[in-house]
């Protein structure tokens, strides 16, 4: 029996650019914002310099989701080409775009299967890959749902943020803490498994926030993901935010520090959490990938 002809979508806030997606063969759903009530999608009208450059000018940036008309154009062109396709937004936890996306699905008869993956950023891209690997294998659309789904939450991300001015700008931090924070120089660590965005840590230093994130991704190495170490399942990655001098320091760093552990991108964040947490932020991922 022929094997389906099988697409891959997935949403910006994977990192994939246009560029990589016709590399790779996917396709990628730009993610909307609203700045200064004028509409824009990552990188097709939205660069991150552009992006940054206005949130340095005290923009008012808001975050949205594809509407459900361009979801639904986008998949009936993919369709066109394609038997059926998987899609694999950002993580349920961290957007309403997953739900909607599931519930227009059903208008597809069968042909669109939504991935809630639990991820976001360089971990979202993991599982694409390995949606992408497991299609090569000659797995079908369920068993790759099924796989996704049930690894989807073996990842980590550790955010070291430079400024509180953005946690506080969107009410994650009090004004108070955002000013004592700021006088002491402190870096909050934020911490995304699977369905939130929470609290790790405080450092005084920048260093010392990637001190106490190494130690982090140590421990969740050897305790939570110790299975999938041994297996070569695991994998690290950086991001960051209009930070990519550091990030690259970072990634030599980690390379030192876990020598074992392939390290396999180092590039931006979403912009969907940039815009929350502001410029210079660096971050790390381990990730379980599919074998």
């Amino acid at each position: 029996m022929e094997q389906k002809k099988i697409a891959i979508v997935t949403d910006s806030n994977s990192g994939i650019t246009p560029k990589e997606a016709r590399e790779l063969g996917i396709f990628v759903v730009p993610m909307p914002f609203l700045i200064n009530n004028e509409p824009y999608l990552e990188n097709v009208n939205l660069s991150q310099a552009d992006f940054y450059k206005m949130l340095g000018e005290q923009a008012n940036v808001a975050t949205s989701q594809p509407s459900l008309g361009d979801l639904e154009e986008v998949w009936s062109t993919v369709l066109k080409e394609y038997d059926e396709l998987l899609h694999i937004p950002m993580s349920s936890g961290l957007s309403q775009s997953c739900a909607s996306a599931t519930m227009l699905a059903k208008d597809f008869n069968g042909k669109v299967h939504v991935v809630d993956n639990h991820r976001i950023s360089v971990t979202l891209e993991n599982a694409v890959l390995d949606a992408l690997k497991m299609i090569a294998a000659g797995k079908d659309t369920s068993e790759i749902k099924e796989a996704l789904e049930k690894t989807g939450t073996h990842s980590s991300i550790y955010i070291a943020v430079d400024t509180m001015k953005y946690l506080k700008r969107g009410g994650r931090v009090t004004p108070a803490a955002a000013m004592i924070g700021g006088i002491l120089k402190i870096k909050p660590i934020l911490q995304i498994h699977g369905e939130r965005l929470d609290k790790f840590a405080l450092a005084r230093s920048m260093s010392k926030a990637k001190e106490t994130m190494k130690a982090a991704i140590k421990s969740d190495l050897e305790y939570h993901y110790a299975e999938y170490v041994q297996n070569g399942e695991m994998v690290l990655d950086v991001a960051h935010t209009h930070n990519e001098e550091e990030a690259a320091l970072f990634c030599e760093e980690l390379k030192a520090a876990f020598p074992d552990i392939p390290l396999r991108h180092c590039e931006p964040l979403s912009l969907s959490i940039s815009c929350h947490i502001g410029p210079n932020a660096l971050a790390v991922a381990c990730t379980r990938i599919f074998k």
